[in-house]
């Protein structure tokens, strides 16, 4: 069976090179975006010429140029999208609705995979703010794609194990410390973690899986479904000690949250969800939705407690 063509755009970002990585290795006709707004820098671009000395092809073309958008996308299969959605870096969410009507002109797209990658935005309408634009913005784009009848593919991949299992669950940290760590609340929570090179690997299996079609793919690894706690203990059965512990109650993590700047806001009130509320494992899934362990079991995925082994 021929391999879908595949675009990927955001190619330079924290999952975009990954997600062009795991295309290549998965046999796919690689095509990566670049945009004039990138200018001269250059690490961004020496990333996008080492993907061309890998195999993938370099696409000109920019969200504020219509036309260039519907060019780029009438060479390929499959459109990716990874542009960030994180406040404390950049977020441009709504921009993929150009790219949503260059996909519905270009009349030959099989399968879109909108920016998400992270909590289902569909069952969080009741996010506090202003976390909440992140969700609320990405369902719009999902209202586009579907009112545009382009064929898509949601992925919720939950935490990043670089963000959430690096930092020991710990807003703003991202490498485990030696002496202490800040439990939330009870620290028992359940939340679910995913290896980003993982993510990429399951995203690109299911955009050319025609069982994916209209739905969404949560991935869920059932031996990284782990509380604050468990991640605490994995790390101090590898480092030979104890962590010294404080705790953090819910009322006081909101106080804390409310006397940050916007950005740091919207980020750091998605761990309020995942790491007070229980956000990521509160439900069961439903129609149209699929689990990416059970859908491709040949993939040895990433535990957490082994993730953890990169810090010592």
């Amino acid at each position: 069976m021929e391999k879908s063509r595949v675009l990927v755009v955001g190619a330079t970002g924290y999952l975009g090179k990954r997600l062009v990585k795991a295309s290549l290795a998965n046999g796919h006709p690689t095509f990566v975006l670049l945009r004039p707004e990138i200018g001269a820098d250059i690490e961004k671009i020496q990333l996008l010429l080492s993907f061309k000395e890998q195999g993938a092809k370099l696409v000109e073309a920019s969200f504020s140029d219509h036309q260039s958008l519907v060019d780029a996308v009438k060479q390929v299969d499959v459109v990716i999208c990874a542009i960030s959605c994180v406040h404390t870096r950049s977020h441009h969410i709504l921009l993929q609705l150009n790219l949503v009507k260059a996909i519905k002109e270009a009349g030959n797209i099989k399968r879109f995979l909108p920016s998400e990658f992270g909590t289902d935005p569909s069952r969080m309408r009741h996010a506090i703010e202003p976390g909440r634009v992140t969700f609320d913005d990405k369902m719009v784009i999902r209202k586009a794609i579907e009112e545009a009848r382009v064929p898509f593919t949601y992925v919720t991949a939950n935490c990043f194990a670089g963000y959430f299992v690096g930092g020991l669950c710990q807003p703003l940290k991202i490498i485990p410390s030696r002496d202490h760590v800040l439990l939330l609340g009870h620290a028992n929570v359940k939340a679910i973690y995913a290896d980003e090179d993982d993510i990429a690997n399951y995203t690109i299996k299911a955009a050319d899986d025609p069982r994916m079609v209209n739905k969404t793919l949560h991935i869920r690894p059932p031996e990284n479904i782990l509380s604050q706690t468990d991640l605490v203990q994995a790390w101090e059965e590898l480092i030979g000690k104890q962590l010294a512990k404080t705790t953090i109650s819910e009322e006081d993590f909101l106080t804390k949250l409310r006397s940050m700047g916007y950005a740091e806001q919207a980020g750091l009130g998605h761990y309020y969800h995942v790491c007070y509320e229980g956000c990521l494992t509160n439900f069961e899934l439903g129609d149209n939705e699929e689990e990416a362990t059970q859908l491709y079991p040949e993939v040895n995925y990433v535990r957490a407690k082994d993730y953890l082994k990169r810090y010592l």
